[in-house]
């Protein structure tokens, strides 16, 4: 009778993977009494061995298997990819119960090891972006959070007349090269919070400091998702291998974007202080006025403060500037495929303001329409259907299951509504269409429900961009509307084409640049444009 041997090596390259998988069953099944004698973990589909969940969701639009995981199992599910276990809210009502009222519980940050670790590798410590990656505590500790006190300060509300200066600069550089427009929104929305938070003031085209935000947004957003992320956490040899091996590109993306972030933090805040050297005036920015007061501090809290502050201030941009372009990018696909939205909101601007003058904030109350299509644009296609993880800070009971501690929470941003909210069929009647009218009365007056506003808890404290946002975006589509049109490219044939663009995913969502074609307005040249500027001062 022959005798089979298995290698020593063979046999231990065997045992690790059975074991691990043994392990992670025990540990399952050590839960599942627990809860037995309890509260169930809330229903979600059957996780396997090891990977969990990992092989049902779709890694690059993730939402859209969250969905239809609501509709198997529920508003409140769980799941798990890898050993990350966590919990989807899947209703407004859920995400506001937990993440707000019950905030002191759902307020913490998960391990996101794709900004965490490449810190550790670069030498380079950063909290960069508190808003969207830290706990709960951090940078508050310091009393220099970048809130709603600094921006309401430098961006007053209402806001000042920047926005709608900027974005008339905007409309001059679309109508000399209207190809670009992506281009031209990514530099009007880092200027009006450029020169906010740090005082600066970009070129109208081609300016450094925006295209290291640029740079930034597209590297950081893919590397962050903790869909992504959860792999080097669970498996963190990855850092370890070479970058020509296969398996190695989220090692290489999460390096290029901790690269960019450092440039996001560094490079602006150099320039405010050494303009604040320069002309000792803390009166341009809200960074040179937390750099003046700084200066009575002592070491080391004048260091802690300086960190926080570098911080603070570039979550206040990347909230403000990402944001605003991608949501301008999506309602630039909508009025495309839907000419009469433009048609119609042109005709409320005309019949308000007439042709001679451009929208200003004042305007804004007489322009429901305008508004009910900034609206449905936040609404049909969030920029961030899904915000950034919460973790919880210790065990939980909710309509009777059991939420353990370190459970990462999953749902909606604070300043759009997520995914599966803006699909509710119940709520919004054909979903998938662009209609500005949901937001409208028989009347035309505008109803109560504005995305914007929905708030499932993400952050305690305000999000720093969000008014910012608000203003830019309001400023721009308004304007936009006011002095162009909107219509599709034409192929060879003189036929139209209607874009069907790709999306960029990550943590935010936006399409890629698709073929269009927006002219100005028959009333509308640069010398009209310049002789506004020029009454604007």
């Amino acid at each position: 009778m022959p005798h089979y041997f298995i290698s020593s090596a063979t046999g231990l390259a065997l045992l690790v993977p059975i074991s691990v998988v043994a392990l992670d069953m025990i540990r399952r099944l050590v839960r599942s009494s627990r809860e037995r004698k309890g509260s169930p973990l809330p229903p979600g589909p059957t996780p396997i061995p090891l990977l969990g969940n990992a092989l049902s969701v779709d890694i690059e639009e993730p939402w859209k298997t969250y969905t239809a995981w609501k509709t198997a199992y529920g508003e409140v599910l769980y799941a798990r990819l890898l050993d990350q276990e966590f919990v989807v809210l899947n209703s407004q009502s859920d995400a506001v119960e937990l993440l707000e009222r019950r905030s002191q519980i759902y307020s913490d940050r998960p391990f996101i090891a794709t900004i965490e670790t490449p810190n550790v590798l670069t030498g380079y410590a950063t909290d960069m972006g508190s808003d969207f990656f830290l706990d709960s505590g951090a940078t508050m500790t310091t009393g220099v959070y970048a809130g709603e006190y600094s921006i309401r300060r430098f961006v007053p509300i209402p806001p000042s007349p920047s926005a709608p200066c900027r974005a008339r600069k905007m409309i001059m550089n679309m109508i000399d090269d209207p190809d670009r427009y992506a281009f031209h929104y990514s530099t009007f929305s880092a200027a009006v919070a450029l020169s906010a938070v740090y005082g600066y003031e970009p070129k109208l085209r081609n300016d450094p400091m925006v295209h290291i935000l640029d740079r930034f947004i597209s590297a950081v957003l893919p590397a962050t998702t903790p869909e992504n992320a959860v792999l080097l956490k669970m498996f963190p040899f990855l850092w370890c291998i070479p970058d020509w091996l296969p398996g190695s590109s989220l090692k290489r993306e999460a390096k290029t974007a901790c690269e960019w972030a450092v440039k996001t933090v560094e490079t602006p805040y150099q320039y405010a202080q050494e303009r604040m050297d320069a002309n000792r005036d803390p009166s341009f920015s809200m960074v040179s006025d937390h750099i003046a007061r700084m200066q009575k501090f002592d070491e080391p809290y004048r260091s802690d403060y300086t960190s926080a502050l570098k911080d603070a201030s570039a979550t206040a941009i990347i909230g403000s500037t990402g944001t605003t372009s991608s949501t301008i990018l999506i309602f630039t696909l909508a009025v495309v495929q839907n000419p009469h939205v433009w048609k119609r909101a042109q005709a409320e601007i005309d019949a308000v303001l007439g042709m001679d003058r451009l929208p200003t904030f004042e305007d804004r109350p007489f322009l429901p329409y305008v508004e009910a299509v900034m609206r449905e644009t936040q609404r049909w296609q969030p920029v961030l259907p899904l915000c950034v993880p919460h973790a919880t800070t210790s065990s939980d009971i909710y309509k009777g299951f059991y939420i353990p501690k370190g459970m990462s929470c999953q749902v909606s941003s604070t300043t759009l509504i997520c995914r599966a909210i803006s699909r509710d069929e119940d709520r919004y009647p054909n979903a998938e269409q662009f209609i500005p009218e949901r937001f409208l009365t028989a009347e035309g007056i505008l109803t109560d429900d504005n995305p914007a506003e929905s708030r499932d808890g993400t952050v305690v404290y305000p999000s720093s961009g969000r008014y910012t946002a608000d203003a830019s975006v309001w400023s721009a589509i308004a304007t936009m509307l006011a002095t162009l049109e909107f219509t599709p490219a034409k192929d060879a044939e003189g036929k139209d084409i209607i874009p069907e663009p790709k999306y960029a995913t990550g943590v935010a969502r936006h399409p890629e640049t698709f073929p269009c074609y927006i002219s100005p307005r028959p009333h509308i040249n640069k010398a009209s444009l310049e002789r506004v500027l020029a009454s604007d001062g």
